[in-house]
């Protein structure tokens, strides 16, 4: 039996524009690729959201610049939920790259649209689909990153720790005989411990993240203050309102 993503139902897929044309230009582009089905329209951020609650799609093929709430401001939005739909940004700009892969875009397609490379686009939303069930994970595996003029393609699990550094975190990676280096998402921290496997990372305080078999052990400082010792000899203060939750990580 065929296992691949054509015998799959089609990505239901969301159009957000403020443009008519742009709207009626995407649903004819989308017509032709039979991964995709076209389930609403919306021309604001604000009904974005509401289609999105209603509807449930897969997929937003989303403009970037809209009056009020602008597709980065959905996206943002978007983010938090247990299961947010994947994000195709569609824009006449090419200066918001950056923040649109901070979000974990599938993609950034420029205006005019050219139907093969919005085709191209979608087949990677269907390729993540597809990694994400055989997969059987909801977590993330993978995060991109802004370096330079470049985005780095980041593998969760060689990130040893992450701090809050006000609307972004900061990743502590693990570059083997390089040792480690660190970089800067456009993230919040509850944002994304939401999106990290438990079973690999604690939280052990308002503004840090670890990975848990990074931890070597648990020290208790006295007056009910504990910290939390590295593989490379760090110390880093557990929060109160955290220690339960890591205490239970050693059985005590």
């Amino acid at each position: 039996m065929a296992n691949d993503e054509t015998t799959r139902p089609p990505l239901r897929t969301l159009i957000v524009d403020d443009e008519p044309l742009a709207v009626e230009r995407a649903q004819v582009i989308c017509a032709g690729i039979p991964t995709v089905t076209v389930v609403g329209t919306a021309s604001d951020g604000a009904a974005a959201l509401r289609l999105t609650d209603a509807l449930s799609p897969d997929l937003l093929l989303l403009d970037m610049t809209m009056p009020e709430l602008d597709g980065l401001g959905v996206a943002r939005m978007l983010v938090g939920k247990d299961e947010p739909p994947a994000v195709i940004f569609v824009t006449a700009h090419d200066d918001f790259a950056v923040e649109a892969f901070d979000l974990e875009a599938i993609d950034y397609v420029l205006k005019p649209v050219a139907s093969d490379r919005l085709e191209r686009a979608i087949e990677r939303a269907v390729a993540r689909r597809g990694a994400r069930r055989a997969s059987g994970s909801q977590w993330l595996d993978e995060l991109w990153v802004p370096h330079r003029s470049e985005l780095l393609r980041i593998a969760v699990r060689e990130v040893n720790r992450i701090d809050a550094e006000r609307d972004y975190v900061r990743l502590h990676v693990d570059q083997g005989k390089d040792g480690s280096r660190s970089y800067l998402l456009l993230q919040t921290i509850a944002g994304l411990e939401s999106r990290l496997d438990p079973s690999q990372f604690i939280r052990i305080h308002r503004s840090t993240i670890l990975r848990r078999d990074r931890i070597r052990g648990l020290r208790h400082d006295g007056l009910g203050v504990w910290s939390a010792e590295m593989e490379n000899g760090e110390a880093l203060r557990i929060g109160r309102t955290y220690l339960p939750g890591v205490k239970a990580m050693a059985g005590r």
